[in-house]
C-alpha cells in the first residue's frame, strides 16, 4: 500500500483535480477497467512488457509482448486480463515512437545561459520551446557539470516519461560550466 492509497477518496479527488488543472492528468479509466493514454515501455522481452502511464505513473505489466520495445512511447489503450485482472493487454495502438535520450556537443543557447545566470545553483527553470516541446535549464556547481549531465543520462527513463507526456521524440542534453539544459524536442 502506498501513502496515496491510505489518504482516502477525498485526497485522491483533490490530487486528480490539481493534476487536471496543471494539465498532467490523463484520461480517466473507463468503467470496464480500460485505460486510454500515453505509455512508456520501461521493460520488454519476448514474453511480456511493462508500460508506465506517462500521466499517472501507474504501471501495467502486460501478459504478452505485442511487439513493443523498451524506450518507446505508445499511445493507446490497455485493458485488464480476465478473469483475475492482475495483468494487462495492449488492446489498441494509435501511435508508437522511439524516444532518444542523448548528449549533444552543441552548447546551450544564449537564452538558456541567460536563464541560468538569473537563478541560484540547484534551481531549475522550465520554458516552452518554440514550436513543440519544453526546455529545462538547471544551474549546477561548475565542478559538478559533467556529473549532472551523467545523472540526467543515467535517469533516461524519467526523461523519456516526460517526453512521452509532452508528445515529443527526442531528449537532448546540452551543457556549459555550471549549466545543464534538457531539451524535449520533436
Amino acid at each position: 500500500m502506498t501513502d496515496r492509497d491510505s489518504d482516502g477518496p477525498e485526497m485522491d479527488a483533490i490530487r486528480d483535480a490539481l493534476a487536471q488543472a496543471a494539465g498532467d492528468a490523463g484520461p480517466a479509466d473507463a468503467a470496464d477497467g480500460e485505460t486510454d493514454g500515453t505509455f512508456l515501455v520501461t521493460h520488454a522481452d519476448d514474453g511480456s512488457a511493462v508500460l508506465r502511464d506517462a500521466a499517472s505513473g501507474q504501471v501495467h505489466t502486460l501478459s504478452s509482448n505485442p511487439g513493443v520495445a523498451e524506450g518507446e512511447a505508445v499511445e493507446g489503450v490497455v485493458a485488464p486480463d480476465p478473469p483475475m485482472n492482475v495483468s494487462w493487454q495492449l488492446v489498441e495502438v494509435r501511435e508508437r515512437r522511439q524516444i532518444a535520450v542523448e548528449e549533444s556537443e552543441e552548447p546551450p543557447t544564449q537564452h538558456s545561459l541567460d536563464l541560468a545566470a538569473d537563478q541560484p545553483v540547484g534551481e531549475l527553470t522550465r520554458t516552452e520551446r518554440a514550436g513543440t516541446g519544453e526546455i529545462h535549464v538547471i544551474s549546477v556547481p561548475e565542478d559538478d557539470t559533467d556529473q549532472a549531465v551523467a545523472d540526467v543520462l543515467d535517469d533516461a527513463e524519467t526523461s523519456r516519461t516526460r517526453a512521452a507526456r509532452l508528445g515529443v521524440n527526442r531528449v537532448e542534453i546540452r551543457s556549459a560550466p555550471g549549466v545543464v539544459v534538457v531539451r524535449y524536442m520533436p
